[in-house]
């Protein structure tokens, strides 16, 4: 197995179009070497990065906050078990809001979503004369504290 990939292999085997990849290095999110000529060499341990970069933005993060995040890190190197410990501490609130928001969403999918429409019969008991339109637009219902 060797302990260099070039751009198409690194895309290939993490699923992330080389495109996306160049993104993240322009970014600073990961770091290849170059050879002689100028063509990438990325070290296996990118793999693990570009991982952690996905289940990110899946939890919600911006590329900004990941790139703080990264920034702690060695680019030279797998995060360990203990920095995996340190970097998602504060993510488990993060995921439990959104787990609530979809439990919302997913409640209110047959009744109303305070868009203001008043079309359906359920709205004009849900929402009658578009009360949930004096605190702001949008699907206020579904928003939290609404």
């Amino acid at each position: 197995m060797a302990s260099v990939m070039t751009i198409g292999e690194v895309a290939e085997r993490s699923g992330i179009p080389a495109t996306a990849l160049r993104y993240y290095e322009s970014r600073g999110l990961i770091a290849p070497d170059r050879t002689h000529a100028g063509h990438r060499r990325y070290p296996r341990s990118v793999l693990r990065r570009l991982a952690f970069i996905v289940f990110a933005q899946r939890v919600g993060l911006t590329l900004g906050e990941i790139e703080r995040t990264l920034a702690t890190l060695p680019h030279d190197r797998t995060p360990t078990r203990a920095d995996w410990a340190t970097l998602s501490e504060g993510w488990s609130a993060r995921v439990d809001e959104a787990i609530s928001d979809l439990e919302r969403i997913r409640d209110a999918l047959t009744t109303c979503i305070g868009c203001g429409c008043l079309s359906l019969d359920r709205c004009a008991l849900a929402n009658p004369d578009d009360r949930a339109g004096q605190t702001g637009s949008g699907p206020l219902v579904l928003r939290k504290g609404a």
